[in-house]
């Protein structure tokens, strides 16, 4: 899923999202949260994530590249809107897969449009098997 210095950044506002994570941890991958405001990133911190950013998804000249490199992008929808601003910003920083989980068959084109690998539509949020799937290695 990810070199061995990449870390697998993660956007978790759900139940989704935090099983995702512990699917992750429990793998042993490097992961980074991504959130845009403090208490987002204290649930994240919770839950055992130690590499955290947190953007201000309404300025793109706030959008700097982390310190780290950044691998596979996993971003579980709960905001179209939100969804897409991180779509923008992490595209700049990995040439990687980026994948959307939503629950809604709606924005699946504009998703794309932007640049994201795979939308992924889950009505139960479980999608452990990607940390396990080869289409989730490139």
């Amino acid at each position: 899923m990810a070199d061995q210095d990449e870390y697998v950044l993660i956007c978790a506002p759900n139940k989704a999202g935090e099983h995702f994570i512990r699917t992750l941890k429990c793998k042993g991958y490097k992961i980074a949260g991504i959130a845009n405001n403090a208490a987002e990133k204290k649930r994240l911190e919770e839950l055992g994530v130690e590499v955290n950013l947190v953007v201000d998804t309404r300025h793109e000249n706030t959008w700097f590249r982390p310190a780290f490199p950044v691998g596979q992008v996993y971003l579980f929808e709960s905001s179209v809107a939100l969804c897409c601003r991180y779509v923008q910003m992490c595209r700049t920083w990995t040439t990687k897969s980026i994948f959307v989980i939503t629950s809604s068959l709606k924005p699946r084109l504009v998703y794309k449009g932007l640049g994201v690998s795979q939308v992924i539509y889950s009505h139960s949020g479980n999608v452990a098997y990607l940390a396990e799937s080869p289409a989730s290695r490139g």
